[in-house]
């Protein structure tokens, strides 16, 4: 069976744009990313190269998991429902959100132990 150069380039054209696709589906912006590793490092205190690099590795766990949509709204709820009296109150009460919030802490808990990150002293 002999295979043109035409076929070949279909074929490599194929995969570049299946390739594409898959990358772009779950971009995180960069600021979103560089906030979620300050965050990290801030709650699991370390050598700045060291957790740098591990905080950035459990972001990425989260980013094969959820979509960048998902993670805004469970990171949102997560944070939220520490907020003291009525506002959080409302978010509390909420059992779709708290299941969203129990799964983030799951998925996050799941990417830090993933990157050999410590559970952070509370």
């Amino acid at each position: 069976m002999k295979i043109s150069l035409q076929q070949i380039s279909r074929l490599a054209l194929c995969a570049l744009l299946l390739a594409g696709a898959v990358a772009r589906g779950n971009e995180f912006p960069t600021v979103d990313r560089v906030l979620y590793v300050q965050e990290c490092m801030r709650a699991h205190p370390g050598p700045q190269f060291e957790m740098t690099n591990k905080c950035s590795c459990a972001l990425d766990a989260l980013a094969r998991d959820l979509t960048y949509d998902d993670y805004v709204t469970m990171s949102t709820v997560s944070k939220a429902i520490s907020i003291g009296g009525e506002r959080g109150g409302t978010i509390r009460d909420a059992p779709a959100l708290e299941a969203q919030a129990k799964r983030y802490r799951e998925l996050q808990a799941s990417a830090e132990k993933g990157c050999f990150i410590s559970p952070a002293a509370r």
